[in-house]
């Protein structure tokens, strides 16, 4: 969302690239005005940090109707023509274990629908971190339809965790992450610092002429640059809201930025309480412990029957959650010991705003804990909610549409600003793109407005790493480049430093 030029408050044809470069003391500005120092710093993260966020946005765009894709790619998996009353769920997963005797199965995701197939889960060692190999089983004949790798809690199919790793990381792997980590972090301060600097413009353009003056449209019988813009500016604040929403989301799953919002959320109590799944002077541990619990000093022995005695109470343990508001859309977990409850989660689904889970004692059915979404903290709620809405699940296609439009319109809004660069390049001389906005921005501003925006920028840089270094880095090559201006022309610097002006 750069905007490279310091606006005069006018919508004339543009001629500030034919004339000398004037000091910052000859802007038009108010005295003491942010806007100097905020039109120079969204120039410079317009045009350096924008290719990433381009990116961010080509594939956030694909992300966002990742699950609708899902569902057309992969319908031959994930539905069935047959009719009928569903079989008990261990027999589905007794065909899938038939199918997969070499893996270890670990969970069950049962059909809820008339139509749909479960998913069953197995642990598998040749696959990365958080993928696990799903079969899926018609649950009125115990046939199967496929088999696939399937990944994170979302159990995603290839396609979707395709565009969720390149949305994520562009299949780098952990280095990859700091691409997106710098786009999420830059973009609600480029975003917000455009919505400043347009509401300026109205502003300015409102006390010469109020009727011509326009804020959330442009006007289309303007050319040129004006029009590029008028487009830029009332797009850029069209979806200001939702990129400093997604900017937000984005960095809970960041790398360093993340951890801090992690430790934050600690500190304050506000992490999604977790669902105890230890079973502690149950049937099932006093039994597999052999003495009363005491059996090998509290070490739980292995046991080959176990797994099988867990599977045989899947279908028990699944009656009892729903006895207990658990329903719909759910995963059971199948420990393979018999310290380990089974556990029926809720799944994110569209229109859902709680997810519950129980734990289940699979010998007894006694429900030993139960994770209610009603009883978390308000912050792990809007977490919760924020997350799925900027995954294109919590209000279904709607979301998904919505995001999609959002990532062609912040698209547009970036190509534009490029635009706004070229078209105000040099026409003559031998200089073959445009100055950047006029330097001397901090000798506009009161030193406590100074002291003020420094400090803000240290705790932001603090939180968030990638904006604070990137920020540095901007300020250390402009006042190089400031230098060696003035080295060069010590009689006649045109432009002054971006730090010290």
């Amino acid at each position: 969302m750069s905007v490279p030029k310091l606006d005069r408050g006018t919508d004339a044809a543009d001629t500030s690239a034919a004339e000398p470069a004037r000091s910052a003391a000859q802007d038009s500005s108010p005295p003491r005005s942010m806007r100097p120092l905020i039109m120079r710093l969204h120039f410079y993260a317009g045009v350096l940090v924008a290719p990433f966020l381009l990116i961010a946005t080509i594939s956030g765009g694909l992300y966002a109707i990742a699950p609708t894709l899902e569902q057309v790619l992969y319908r031959d998996l994930l539905h069935v023509d047959s009719t009928g009353p569903a079989l008990p769920l261990v027999e589905q997963v007794r065909a899938a274990q038939q199918l997969r005797p070499d893996l270890t199965v670990s969970a069950v995701r049962p059909a809820s629908e008339v139509g749909e197939t479960t998913r069953v889960l197995f642990t598998d060692p040749s696959l990365g971190e958080s993928e696990r190999t799903a079969v899926f089983i018609d649950p009125v004949t115990a046939s199967s339809t496929g088999e696939s790798v399937v990944y994170g809690s979302s159990s995603a199919l290839p396609v979707r965790t395709w565009i969720s790793q390149l949305h994520r990381h562009l299949h780098l792997g952990e280095p990859g992450r700091i691409y997106s980590e710098l786009a999420a972090s830059w973009l609600w301060v480029i975003a917000l610092g455009g919505v400043y600097l347009w509401v300026q413009r109205y502003r300015t353009q409102r006390t010469r002429n109020r009727q011509s003056a326009r804020l959330w449209t442009f006007d289309r019988t303007t050319q040129g640059r004006n029009r590029t813009l008028g487009w830029h500016g009332t797009t850029g604040l069209w979806i200001a809201v939702g990129l400093t929403f997604l900017s937000a989301t984005g960095l809970t799953w960041s790398k360093y930025a993340g951890e801090n919002v992690g430790e934050l959320r600690t500190a304050l109590s506000w992490t999604t309480p977790a669902l105890d799944k230890t079973l502690r002077d149950s049937a099932s541990a006093v039994a597999s412990d052999g003495h009363d619990g005491h059996g090998g000093h509290g070490a739980a022995a292995a046991d080959p029957g176990a797994l099988d005695r867990t599977i045989a109470d899947l279908d028990s343990a699944v009656a009892v959650a729903a006895e207990n508001q658990v329903t719909g859309k759910v995963e059971a977990t199948i420990p393979a010991d018999e310290h380990t409850a089974i556990t029926v989660t809720e799944t994110r689904q569209p229109w859902q705003f709680a997810t519950d889970a129980i734990a289940i004692d699979p010998a007894t059915g006694a429900v030993t804990d139960v994770n209610r979404f009603a009883d978390w903290p308000l912050a792990a709620k809007l977490t919760t909610w924020g997350i799925a809405l900027h995954m294109g699940i919590l209000f279904g296609l709607v979301n998904q549409l919505v995001l999609l439009a959002l990532a062609v319109a912040l698209a547009t809004v970036i190509v534009r600003g490029y635009q706004l660069w070229w078209q105000r390049r040099p026409t003559r001389g031998s200089r073959r793109v445009a100055r950047p906005p006029l330097r001397g921005t901090w000798r506009r501003l009161h030193p406590v407005t100074v002291v003020a925006v420094v400090a803000a920028a240290v705790a932001i840089g603090w939180f968030a790493p990638l904006l604070g270094l990137s920020l540095l880095a901007f300020v250390l090559v402009d006042v190089a480049v400031g230098l060696l201006q003035r080295r060069r022309s010590p009689e006649h610097s045109p432009e002054g430093t971006f730090a010290t002006g």
